[in-house]
């Protein structure tokens, strides 16, 4: 150790001292605030340090670990969680890691029926893994539609045992090819998620409230990376020269912190001979004026000296002991500003972007390119300070390098001849850009497809500019409102709402599909449907936090002299910007709360169908690129409108006319218990021709249940034939092997070109005898008073309608007292994809295990599945019978 130049202990002044208190930051000059080496940071929300603590602070604890260890488990780039929100109508971004909430843009909250991966997840309770953008497109069209990006991604759903109160997701860069995850790198994310699960509904239990909505403000996480300044904290006791220093300090100073000795002479060794002077006079003056700023230090390294800073402070409390210790940091930043020395130096224009999109560096030779000083483009995003740059395309640009992790390049024209190549390369903490001069693309007429390197970007429309109002600006004399121009998250959202409007079928699914797009896209707060009804308005939907938003248009005549009537009957939108707006007339009748409105016509085939209104809270400015785009969503609204509003006319009809064929109540038979169901495929309109029957007999009951083949209304007309026709052979008393004899010779003779399948059982109470007969049909199943259940192997015959020779063998056997048998038609347990078999054991395992205290209560457990599938192509008939003889 050198001492020929000791660091001396400092007598501290006691007295009066106008040090500046800790954490005034800039405004007093102090320092980065610091505090004593080893000690921990107090924990801090994405605003700041947490105003909350216990359970909420838990919560976030708990947010943070998951997205965090999601990303660093599966090597993705973005994790996110989304929970539930309010209504349980959405599933609300809760945190992120990797990516910022601007860069998901309309993805902050999502509907739990929207037909997206995480969305699934949720409903389903089932992992979605998608491992690159082929893949995507196959499963989740809409998805791929409005993020066309090269990413995999897997969402999982966030469960606390049966209840599903989120789902968590990651995305990683995937080229063409790309594998996706690994079996274990799934299982872990699945490990994740269920921990997360169980910790919220352990903080819910202990009276965590947690509720999201559109104004929750998500957790935002970096995703972990080394750091740019390295800083070394300290205690430094004045009067002993001992020092306590944690191991970054240490390494500064290159020494091992196990062999440091915790004395101030040890670290002045390792500085420059001419620095250590200067450190004892820094000691000194820290005691009488209370802090230390910026005081630099050259520390000796392997090449010669490197430069460091010294921010510290003593302790603002009353006593001797207190003020005689220093405590402080050592930031090492010199790396960092050797390479702003090196970029400066560059005629390359520089910058550097957040994930977000602003912009956190911008070198000198950037400014001569755009022509914007720095200072105005730090903090804010390039396309929002340079006119040129405004074009959706260039945002997408950058939306795609941080959502794919993969360079990408463009060329730009700077009004009004001068052509800049940009090229953007992402890591998950940002993107890097650069700018060069470069000569005009090949084809500067190119289309669309020519966009990526050859984007022409004109800046203001022509006769626009000073003295040249564009249409859409805001009407003088009225109070200004804050532009919303469409950006690239509200074309996305357009290009979703126009992907699920070509999947929504009845009028109900079209209505919540512009609901759940059309206000997130424009940032709407209240949206209402009225269509046409025998010349009058009539409300169709409506959602938003007023209940009787523009309730005074319901029932009104299209000749009333209203913006609502006026709009479909003049085919033309009308956008009012404020309530003091002049050119939206009859101000009176606008409501409390609602600042604007846009009137949107519902026209189609040339004919008005209703109008679409939405609202917004504030004072709104409709700028020439959102009223086009509304006007052209309203075409695409209005025509899925009115094919919807006859898909249902027919659907009803056509139902209706099943529903008559059905029997519309069962007889109630001594020692015999009944019960039947009948659901109509959710897949498509038409109709199917499954029946179930319950006859009464002389001796006994016949219970019936048929499919006939194909979905029409055809099949639901042959399908009352043959049950009439099972009537009329049982009423006969026929036995059962007669009964589908006669009704197979009846199908033949008809030549309808359809077969049907079908399962007689004619039951006789006294005595338990059951006589079995099968056409082609699925299995009866059985459940014995002791639980035990089994497939009933019956022999059989052909299909109905197949040969009018045909034989049907019957099969005799015995029931126990308590006895249940299912009979069912196949849409219960065949899937595409799967073996019917294993259908009928899971449907079997079901029955055998359901806990019901009634036939109705177990039926409905029975079709429990079916029920929740959104996507049913085929109908389902279900009969229950328990013998239970008096």
């Amino acid at each position: 150790m050198d001492r020929r130049d000791p660091v001396e202990p400092v007598r501290p002044h006691v007295g009066n001292d106008t040090a500046g208190h800790p954490g005034t930051g800039a405004a007093t000059g102090a320092g980065p605030p610091v505090e004593a080496a080893g000690s921990r940071a107090p924990a801090s929300g994405p605003a700041g340090p947490r105003a909350t603590e216990g359970v909420p602070a838990e919560r976030e604890d708990a947010l943070v670990a998951a997205v965090v260890k999601a990303v660093g488990e599966t090597g993705g780039h973005v994790g996110s969680v989304f929970l539930r929100s309010r209504d349980n109508r959405s599933i609300v971004l809760a945190a992120t890691c990797g990516a910022s909430p601007a860069l998901l843009g309309g993805w902050r909250l999502i509907p739990v029926n929207s037909p997206i991966p995480v969305a699934a997840a949720y409903r389903s309770g089932r992992t979605v893994h998608l491992a690159d953008a082929e893949e995507t497109m196959r499963r989740y069209p809409q998805l791929a539609v409005a993020l066309p990006y090269a990413f995999g991604s897997a969402s999982v759903p966030v469960r606390a045992g049966p209840e599903s109160l989120g789902a968590l997701t990651v995305v990683w860069s995937a080229p063409p090819g790309h594998a996706g995850l690994s079996r274990a790198q799934l299982r872990h994310l699945r490990a994740i998620a269920n921990r997360l699960g169980t910790a919220l509904a352990d903080l819910r239990a202990r009276g965590d409230s947690f509720a999201y909505d559109a104004t929750t403000v998500p957790v935002e996480v970096p995703v972990p990376t080394a750091p740019a300044v390295r800083v070394g904290l300290f205690d430094w006791q004045l009067d002993t020269g001992t020092v306590v220093a944690d191991d970054e300090l240490c390494a500064i100073f290159g020494l091992r912190p196990d062999a440091f000795d915790g004395r101030a002479d040890t670290l002045a060794s390792r500085l420059h001979p001419g620095d250590r002077i200067s450190l004892r006079a820094t000691a000194r003056a820290a005691v009488t004026d209370g802090r230390v700023l910026a005081r630099r230090l050259r520390v000796r390294a392997a090449d010669g000296y490197r430069t460091v800073e010294l921010w510290g402070r003593v302790p603002e409390a009353p006593g001797a002991a207190v003020r005689r210790h220093l405590v402080g940091c050592v930031l090492d930043g010199a790396a960092g500003a050797a390479a702003v020395t090196a970029v400066e130096r560059l005629r390359d224009g520089l910058f550097s972007l957040a994930p977000d999109g602003r912009v956190t560096y911008a070198n000198h030779s950037l400014e001569q390119l755009l022509g914007v000083r720095v200072r105005e483009l730090l903090g804010r995003r390039l396309w929002e300070v340079v006119p040129w740059l405004s074009d959706p395309v260039h945002e997408d640009r950058h939306r795609a390098a941080m959502v794919a992790q993969q360079p990408t390049a463009f060329l730009v024209r700077r009004p009004p001849d001068r052509w800049l190549a940009f090229s953007l390369h992402p890591d998950t903490n940002g993107v890097t850009g650069a700018v060069t001069p470069s000569g005009p693309p090949h084809s500067p007429s190119a289309g669309s497809g020519a966009a990526a390197e050859s984007r022409e970007s004109t800046g203001d429309p022509p006769g626009s500019g000073p003295g040249h109002p564009t249409p859409g600006d805001p009407t003088p004399g009225l109070p200004t409102a804050r532009a919303a121009p469409a950006r690239l998250g509200a074309i996305h959202r357009v290009l979703q709402l126009g992907s699920a409007l070509t999947e929504a079928v009845t009028v109900d699914e079209v209505c919540e599909v512009v609901g759940d797009q059309l206000m997130p896209a424009f940032g709407g707060q209240h949206l209402a449907i009225y269509v046409i009804d025998e010349g009058r308005l009539q409300l169709l939907f409506h959602t938003g936090h007023h209940d009787r938003f523009l309730h005074w248009l319901e029932g009104r005549p299209l000749d009333t002299p209203l913006p609502g009537t006026e709009v479909p009957t003049s085919s033309t939108p009308r956008f009012v910007e404020s309530r003091q707006d002049p050119t939206g007339p009859h101000p009176a009748l606008s409501m409390d709360g609602v600042g604007a409105w846009a009137y949107l016509p519902l026209i189609a085939s040339n004919r008005p169908v209703g109008t679409c209104i939405l609202g917004f809270d504030e004072l709104h400015h409709f700028t020439t690129r959102d009223r086009g785009i509304l006007t052209a969503l309203s075409g695409l609204i209005a025509q899925a409108l009115e094919r919807a509003r006859l898909y249902d006319e027919k659907s009803a009809l056509a139902h209706g006319l099943q529903n008559a064929l059905l029997p519309h109540r069962l007889p109630v038979l001594p020692g015999i218990g009944t019960t039947g169901r009948y659901l109509p495929g959710t897949s498509g309109m038409n109709i199917g021709g499954d029946w179930y029957d319950v006859i009464p007999t002389e001796g006994g009951v016949a219970l019936v249940v048929g499919d006939v083949e194909g979905h029409s209304v055809a099949a639901a007309g042959i399908m009352g034939q043959l049950r009439s026709a099972v009537r009329a052979f049982v009423t006969a008393g026929h036995s059962a092997g007669a009964v589908l004899s006669g009704t197979n010779r009846l199908l033949v003779d008809l030549d309808p070109g359809m077969l049907a399948s079908c399962c007689y059982l004619r039951i006789e109470p006294r005595t338990g005898r059951v006589h079995a007969v099968r056409a082609g049909h699925c299995p009866p199943l059985v459940r014995r008073p002791d639980g035990s259940t089994e497939v009933l192997e019956l022999a059989g015959g052909p299909l109905l309608g197949v040969d009018g020779a045909s034989s049907y063998p019957e099969t005799r056997l015995d029931l126990a007292p308590g006895s249940i048998i299912a009979l069912y038609t196949d849409g219960l347990v065949e899937e595409r994809g799967s073996d019917i078999d294993l259908g009928i054991d899971d449907l079997r395992a079901s029955l055998a295990h359901a806990r019901a205290g009634s036939l109705d209560e177990l039926a409905d457990q029975l079709l429990r599945k079916a029920l929740r599938s959104r996507h049913r192509s085929d109908d389902i008939a279900l009969l229950l019978t328990e013998y239970r003889p008096e």
